[in-house]
């Protein structure tokens, strides 16, 4: 649900999503909340109550979308995901936790945001994507969109597969190589080429503790836990 449709729909055509949506292990539909005004202008948005800088998207033109949406594709009791700066960081568990869903709707907010009555009849859930603000929440939902799908069985490749991707037990993820083994007079590590898939393993296990240590102790804490 997006005052700005044409974001999603040159991302929906290419690599990974593109051909989930064609072996239709997916499905994404785009829903312009302006097509659903009742304002003879096709207006979603109002100065708010009490004063204050900027404008607020109403409630009318979304809860039709969102009407409308359950309505046609039969859908009952969707997981209706508001996009909005005071909401749960997103993360990794939040992404399995998602792929599990039969049917999702990402309701993007613009301008200040969107009256909290529409919030509180339909949304569900109320995701960030890191503390900062955008424009729109047409980028995170795509964010969002990207990451569920790749859990979805089928839509990698077994050479594209998430299993070993970072945030997996809470570790960045380990360096990666390829050819040539050396390039600008840096070599790629002797225990890649060795054979020894043992070492190999260590190795790449030693190297995610190591970055995750480094740069993300939070994580790092978490899976030590374990």
């Amino acid at each position: 649900m997006t005052l700005f449709p044409e974001i999603f729909n040159s991302y929906m055509s290419e690599s990974i999503m593109k051909r989930a949506i064609e072996k239709e292990l997916i499905e994404v539909h785009v829903y312009n909340i302006r097509d659903f005004s009742a304002n003879k202008h096709k207006k979603v948005d109002d100065y708010p109550f009490g004063g204050g800088a900027g404008m607020l998207m109403t409630p009318q033109p979304i809860y039709d979308t969102y009407k409308y949406i359950v309505e046609t594709h039969n859908i009952e009791s969707p997981r209706v995901v508001y996009l909005t700066p005071k909401g749960q960081v997103y993360k990794q568990e939040i992404a399995s936790d998602l792929s599990l869903s039969e049917d999702i709707i990402l309701l993007c907010g613009h301008y200040e945001g969107i009256d909290q009555r529409v919030i509180d009849l339909i949304v569900t859930d109320e995701v960030s994507i890191g503390d900062y603000v955008l424009t729109g929440g047409e980028l995170p939902a795509l964010i969002m969109i990207d990451s569920i799908s790749r859990l979805i069985p089928g839509v990698l490749s077994q050479n594209e597969s998430f299993e070993e991707e970072s945030f997996k037990d809470n570790l960045l993820e380990y360096p990666h190589y390829t050819r040539p083994r050396e390039f600008m007079g840096i070599s790629v590590p002797d225990v890649l080429l060795s054979g020894n898939h043992q070492k190999i393993e260590k190795w790449r296990l030693e190297e995610s503790i190591k970055i995750t240590k480094e740069r993300r102790p939070d994580l790092y804490k978490k899976s030590c836990k374990k």
